[in-house]
């Protein structure tokens, strides 16, 4: 199986760019886009529903144009839920939570902590509350998690740490989650494959030309339950994609 998830930072924008030829020529399995910034209804049929793929689409609720994530998957999953379980961390249109018959697979859009301590103190707690309902769902099947995590785990993850120590992003106590969903037996696929390969990126500011300069973050991921590491064929990041702020991120299992 072949999935990616892509960041697109506004898919009215991106889908009408040259840029998104990407996604027919990708042939996936899965494809999964975070920051959609759009319901289903203003998406042209030909983009909300691409021939081949079963489609799932879930904007903001609290604010219009915000957030969102979209699934593409050319098997029909078992069952599609959104948003975590409790109510206190839905309306942003953050999750969606395809099953198929060999595992969970979470497409997620986690909280920027960039907005003051309010928004930080939210991010945390979601990414507690998505530690605890992926432990949930683990107990019945393996768990494929990818997104923005709006988190650089390591100092080889960005291109200037030291000067981020302090910035949301790079925050200790951000990273510090990172270290225990690890912990948890989570495995950042990208690091398995490839080591510590460093000036990898998947984010590039758009200002004083970032992604020229690749002065960026690796902030989306793919991580797997290390029930299926032995599964785990490659991974890889596409920076030479553009049309976003992110580029794509993908990853192949034998499954």
């Amino acid at each position: 199986m072949k999935l990616y998830s892509w960041n697109v930072n506004g898919f009215r924008a991106v889908c009408k760019k040259p840029d998104w030829n990407w996604f027919t020529v990708v042939d996936a399995d899965i494809i999964a886009l975070q920051e959609t910034k759009a319901s289903p209804e203003q998406i042209p049929e030909e983009h909300r529903s691409p021939a081949g793929y079963n489609s799932y689409w879930l904007g903001s609720t609290v604010k219009k144009g915000y957030s969102g994530v979209a699934a593409f998957t050319k098997r029909p999953p078992l069952n599609v839920t959104e948003e975590l379980p409790s109510p206190e961390w839905q309306g942003e249109g953050r999750l969606l939570h395809l099953e198929f018959p060999e595992f969970h697979f979470f497409n997620v859009y986690f909280p920027n902590g960039q907005m003051g301590e309010q928004r930080l103190n939210y991010k945390l707690g979601y990414y507690d509350a998505f530690l605890e309902f992926s432990e949930t769902c683990r107990k019945q099947k393996p768990i494929v998690v990818c997104g923005d995590f709006n988190t650089a785990h390591k100092p080889i993850d960005l291109a200037r740490p030291k000067e981020n120590e302090e910035t949301s992003g790079f925050l200790p106590i951000e990273r510090e989650w990172l270290d225990k969903f690890v912990a948890h037996g989570y495995i950042d696929t990208f690091r398995l494959v490839h080591g510590d390969i460093p000036d990898q990126y998947s984010w590039w500011s758009f200002r004083m030309r970032a992604r020229e300069r690749n002065v960026g973050w690796r902030i989306d991921y793919f991580f797997v339950s290390s029930e299926l590491q032995n599964k785990i064929r490659n991974a890889w990041i596409e920076p030479a994609v553009t049309g976003s702020d992110h580029c794509p991120i993908g990853l192949e299992l034998d499954i």
